[in-house]
Order: structure tokens, then sequence, then C-alpha cells
């Protein structure tokens, strides 16, 4: 359950970055793409796609198979199901899934996303939407690997926490609610994290100091407060730092005696 380790996405990104670099006088590595030839769909950086995604501009979604979407993907994007009677290793979404998701308007913007640079599936289904006739699809390529690194935060669903506690011993768990709300009872194994600790909690174990690959996982009050502190503690460099968007309420009784 633990991720690659970090230097492999750090070479990732400085990769695309000298790419970048060297065909353009200037920029930094959020305006970075692979910019690879010939590509039928092109790419979009993620300086754009925090963008698009802040201004809704286009839906996004995650090419990737629903656990992994539901264990961590970026926040804002959708995923569908699988295309029927493909083999895992040349997985792909179903196009029909995604008409469906935009009332078969093959003129939405549409960016897709995957595992990263060495990942094809955001490829295999681009190449499917423009055969089908979509005019307005794109690719962050550089995926979710190098949206970890470089923005640090991503939002889990119901089902990824579920997976989580059954797989995943060393993941850290944290309640972002008051320590008042914590005490009256929290989830099994959490520790209590409100906004003011973020920089206390590198000091006293409720972060994983001796190892930032470890997965992280923050609830709250609600999605918003969630958020606001995956969002402090990326900013202290931790790379695996995902949020739940639903409230306490919705997660308690579903990981009562996990």
């Amino acid at each position: 359950m633990k991720t690659k380790p970090f230097y492999v996405v750090l070479l990732l990104v400085l990769s695309g970055l000298a790419t970048y670099a060297s065909a353009e006088s200037s920029g930094n590595i959020f305006q970075a793409t692979l910019m690879e030839a010939s590509q039928k769909t092109p790419e979009v950086s993620t300086e754009e796609l925090r963008k698009i995604l802040a201004e809704k501009s286009a839906m996004v979604f995650d090419a990737r198979p629903v656990l992994e979407y539901a264990v961590s993907h970026i926040p804002g994007a959708l995923n569908v199901s699988a295309k029927p009677d493909v083999p895992m290793s040349e997985y792909v979404s179903d196009v029909a899934e995604i008409g469906r998701r935009v009332g078969n308007n093959k003129a939405t913007p549409i960016v897709l996303y995957c595992n990263g640079p060495f990942c094809g599936k955001s490829k295999r289904l681009g190449e499917e939407l423009v055969a089908a006739g979509y005019t307005h699809v794109r690719r962050y390529q550089l995926g979710i690997p190098v949206w970890r690194a470089l923005v640090g935060i991503t939002e889990i669903e119901l089902a990824g926490v579920l997976h989580i506690l059954q797989g995943d011993k060393t993941a850290v768990f944290l309640d972002t609610r008051s320590p008042e709300e914590f005490q009256a009872g929290s989830i099994p194994g959490a520790k209590n994290l409100p906004l003011a600790d973020v920089k206390k909690a590198k000091e006293d174990g409720r972060l994983p100091m001796e190892d930032h690959n470890t997965r992280v996982i923050v609830f709250g009050r609600d999605g918003s407060q969630a958020r606001t502190v995956t969002e402090a503690i990326a900013k202290e460099a931790f790379h695996n730092v995902s949020y739940f968007g639903g409230t306490f309420e919705e997660l308690r009784p579903k990981v009562a005696g996990k």
C-alpha cells in the first residue's frame, strides 16, 4: 500500500521541466508539460489544470480504475467505469459512460489524467474520444504522481478510506475537529490535528517525520475543514496526503469497528 519512492516522482518532474526549459525561454515547473510529439490530444500543464478546476471550464476525468480513483484523486475530477471486456493491462474508461456524463455533447471541453508520463490510460481514452467525434479533449499527462509532488493534496472517497483501513497499517489518520469534538469520539486510531497545530505536529509525532511517503488521510467536521488542514500539511513537504470530502457524521458509522 505504500507509494513508490519519492525520488522516482521527482525524476519525472525534473525530466519534464528540463524538456520544457529547453524549448521555452522562460517558465517554471508548474508550466511544464512532456511536450511529446505526434499526440492526438494536446497536453495541459499543472498551472493550466489548476485554473481549469478553479474556473470549472472543463470536465476533468480520472482515467484510472475506480479503486485507484477512490483511494486518491485530484479534487474535482470524475471517474467512470471501465470499457467492457478489456484486460487490465490495456485498461481504458468507457467512452459511452463519458458521453452520459457530458450529456452526449461532443464539444464539451474535457481533460484527462492517469498515473503519469509512463501511463497510457489517458492516451488511450483520449484517442477513443477523438475517434468518437469529441472535439475538445486534452490531457494532463504528468498525472497524479506529479500533481502530488507539485500541489500536494488529493481527495479520497469513502470506499478508499475503508480500503486503506483494511490494508495499509502504516497510514496516519488525522481528525481536524476541535480537541473537544475529538475527545467526544473519533474513528479508531485517529490523531487530533486542528489547523493551528500543523507545525507543532512535526515535533510531537502526529505527522510522520521519518517517512514523508507515509499515507496521510485527513478528515474533519466537513470537507472544507479537512481540505484546509490538508493544504497546510502539504506545505510542510508531505506529498501523500488526502482529505475526505464528506462530513464526519458520514464517515464515523462506516469505519466503526474497522
